[in-house]
């Protein structure tokens, strides 16, 4: 996509840069909430359907993220980058006001999405989990019992079956291609936490979206975060042989129907 714009706006820990995909007659907003080590400039399809659905679509770099300021993929508290999603929010409804919120985050993105959630539920007008960081997730813990993290990057071919994918973020300079840092990974044990303690999210409709071949967020382990958030009521749909992201998946149109039919039936 061509017509991109760039917003800067003060974060908790300095400049937040907020990615902004416009409409000229937007019918809703969409805010797109990215992953661990990458950046909203990874997420130029997702928001091509959703412009393509009638949403003015918002993503920010997070903290220590893609063009936000920050060491590099560190996060000392995961409520300060929920903070500054809040931030994008405002930018977004201060540019469309009136307009119904709904949520997308993507694995570290569902954390903070559902935390979001937590904290300004009131706000959104629906939640979408991809691969969600909620739950039981066991490489925190894992990595933090050695005495040193191994400088181990994510393997692109854990992303996707689509080998362009793998490859595009490997060659991509703003994604995160070292090691994982121990006070992220402690702030990743302290958000599993709270969002665990946070309570469920009452009547906000929500749909999960997750690979069945996730190496990265199991499967299973998410389940137990989902099925607390939702109380029982989320809509899940898990992609038979899909891996991490099931929006860069080889079947990602069957991905992005279900989002637009979920959307649909909620904003109507």
């Amino acid at each position: 996509m061509t017509d991109v714009r760039a917003h800067i706006r003060q974060g908790v820990h300095g400049a937040l840069h907020v990615r902004a995909w416009p409409h000229p007659a937007p019918r809703y907003l969409a805010l797109l909430v990215h992953g661990y080590g990458e950046h909203a400039g990874r997420y130029d399809e997702v928001a091509g359907v959703l412009t393509g659905h009638g949403a003015a679509v918002y993503a920010p770099d997070h903290l220590g993220h893609g063009r936000s300021a920050g060491e590099r993929a560190v996060i000392g508290d995961f409520e300060d980058v929920v903070t500054d999603l809040h931030t994008a929010a405002d930018l977004a409804r201060a540019e469309h006001t009136g307009l119904p919120l709904v949520m997308v985050g993507h694995s570290m993105g569902g954390l903070i999405a559902a935390r979001y959630a937590q904290r300004y539920g009131s706000e959104l007008s629906a939640l979408v989990l991809s691969g969600p960081v909620v739950g039981t997730w066991a490489l925190p813990g894992r990595l933090l019992a050695l005495d040193e993290i191994p400088d181990v990057p994510i393997s692109p071919a854990a992303l996707s079956r689509d080998p362009a994918v793998g490859a595009a973020y490997a060659a991509d300079p703003l994604v995160w291609h070292g090691p994982m840092k121990r006070p992220t990974l402690l702030a990743f044990e302290r958000g599993l936490a709270a969002v665990a303690a946070g309570g469920d999210l009452g009547d906000l409709p929500l749909l999960w979206l997750h690979g069945e071949d996730d190496r990265l967020v199991p499967v299973e382990g998410s389940r137990t975060g989902v099925e607390r958030l939702g109380a029982g009521r989320a809509t899940e749909r898990v992609f038979p042989g899909a891996r991490h992201e099931v929006f860069n998946e080889t079947d990602r149109a069957k991905v992005f129907a279900e989002l637009t039919g979920f959307l649909d039936s909620v904003l109507g």
